[in-house]
């Protein structure tokens, strides 16, 4: 907060949703527009939050995403040029929100697709019911925005982590052990280690039970920070002996199978 109350202006291009809802609230409790950018792969999203009579992020995005279910920047990646595309659009709508020309994306959502090279916009209102920026708003005050978001580390590697060569020393001796990959089905495409299981950490909770309790599981993603989450998810329902593949799918590569596509 006091940081932001000297400006007029805030450009939003933060990569996590913790600082994202931090600065939407900061932004909305000082009276400040926030100029927001995001991108996921080869798409992006644009608009201006917290202006006058218009919506804040709070209004399209009341909750953020359960911890591991959007993979980071490392474990998706990007399209390298996006970053650029979207920060020209920001660019442009603080330029003309400092100027009072044209017409700002307050109350609009640009969509932005690379591969199909489209522009979509959508409508947004401000919520009435939203906790910050409502009609009568609960959240008066910066709150503690890794806990809402969940960000809090959920293991420590002594309590999961396993490393890839120990893993395959196991299963040379012998011992059943399941590999449970829980990347996206495009990432599946890309490279598999052989005889692993594929459940995307999104339907983990649904088809957890085509597992079998009793073996060893080594959960694994790209680079290990889902496969994480999904160890979290396999304890709690009672899943006794699963373990997480520090490194992911690139350790194994690098370190096991170099015939393995590595991205």
């Amino acid at each position: 907060m006091e940081i932001m109350r000297d400006y007029d202006l805030v450009v939003d291009g933060t990569d996590n949703f913790a600082t994202r809802y931090l600065v939407n609230d900061a932004c909305v409790l000082l009276g400040i527009p926030n100029v927001h950018g995001s991108i996921y792969r080869f798409e992006g999203q644009v608009s201006i939050f917290s202006a006058p009579d218009g919506p804040c992020y709070r209004c399209l995005y009341p909750r953020p995403p359960a911890p591991g279910v959007v993979p980071s920047c490392a474990e998706g990646g990007v399209l390298g040029v996006l970053p650029g595309l979207v920060g020209v659009i920001q660019a442009t709508e603080a330029i003309k929100w400092i100027l009072g020309q044209g017409e700002s994306l307050k109350g609009r959502l640009m969509l932005i697709d690379a591969l199909r090279m489209s522009f979509t916009e959508l409508g947004i209102e401000r919520d009435p019911a939203c906790v910050v920026c409502g009609a009568r708003p609960t959240l008066t005050r910066l709150i503690d925005y890794d806990l809402f978001c969940g960000a809090a580390p959920m293991l420590s590697e002594s309590d999961a982590d396993v490393d890839a060569r120990s893993v395959k020393e196991r299963i040379d001796r012998g011992e059943r052990i399941v590999l449970l990959d829980v990347r996206e089905p495009a990432e599946w495409d890309i490279a598999a280690i052989e005889g692993s299981i594929f459940i995307p950490l999104s339907r983990l909770e649904q088809e957890m039970e085509k597992l079998d309790r009793s073996a060893s599981i080594v959960a694994l993603c790209h680079h290990g920070l889902r496969s994480l989450k999904a160890v979290e998810l396999l304890k709690s329902a009672g899943f006794e002996r699963v373990e997480n593949l520090r490194g992911g799918i690139d350790a194994w590569a690098a370190e096991i199978d170099p015939s393995l596509s590595r991205y």
